[in-house]
């Protein structure tokens, strides 16, 4: 957890300090803009358990619905309300229902990614936080997000981490992060879907 507010910190400054078309650039989750990305994030200072339950139930039980849902309506926010939100202590101490600590650091870690490589700028999580979460998603095999590990071995241009064995995929850490994450890259490469 001593990772997640320096992440979404450190995303907040980089926003602020951007031109305002930023905020209506592609990320790296489909279909959504900076904006959505980063309304998607603050959705914990905003919804209170009631509220969120009440989504939920209109979503019919399926989050990805409710996220879509969220992301859409709430996107339409003042920019200063979304980076007050990013900085919310709120924001920093929340953990997901069923995700703990290493959930809220992996949420946070690949959503500033999402940010901050379809923006090409460094990545707004600590460097220690990104290959946390490149040895969470690896423990787990790839199923988090439905990527097959199989056959590959992932290796990062930043630093001596690794993972697996077969074809090399070769990125910085934050890059292979939004690969485990089910990302496409920029530059169109992404990791077999199991």
């Amino acid at each position: 957890m001593t990772w997640v507010a320096p992440t979404y910190l450190s995303l907040a400054d980089l926003l602020a300090d951007a031109p305002a078309e930023t905020w209506d650039a592609p990320s790296l989750c489909e279909k959504w803009l900076v904006r959505h990305v980063v309304a998607h994030v603050t959705m914990p200072v905003r919804l209170t358990p009631e509220q969120f339950g009440a989504e939920m139930a209109a979503a019919g039980g399926d989050f990805a619905v409710l996220s879509d849902t969220v992301a859409v309506r709430d996107a339409a926010l003042p920019v200063d309300d979304l980076l007050a939100q990013l900085r919310s202590p709120q924001l920093h101490a929340w953990l997901p229902p069923g995700g703990g600590a290493p959930g809220a650091l992996t949420h946070a870690v690949i959503h500033s990614l999402d940010v901050t490589i379809a923006l090409d700028r460094p990545p707004a999580a600590p460097r220690e936080a990104v290959i946390a979460v490149l040895d969470l998603l690896t423990a787990a095999g790839g199923t988090l997000f439905g990527v097959n590990l199989a056959d590959v071995r992932l290796k990062a241009t930043d630093t001596d981490w690794s993972h697996g064995a077969g074809q090399p995929i070769r990125a910085d850490s934050g890059a292979l992060v939004a690969l485990l994450g089910g990302r496409a890259l920029p530059d169109g490469r992404s990791l077999p879907r199991s």
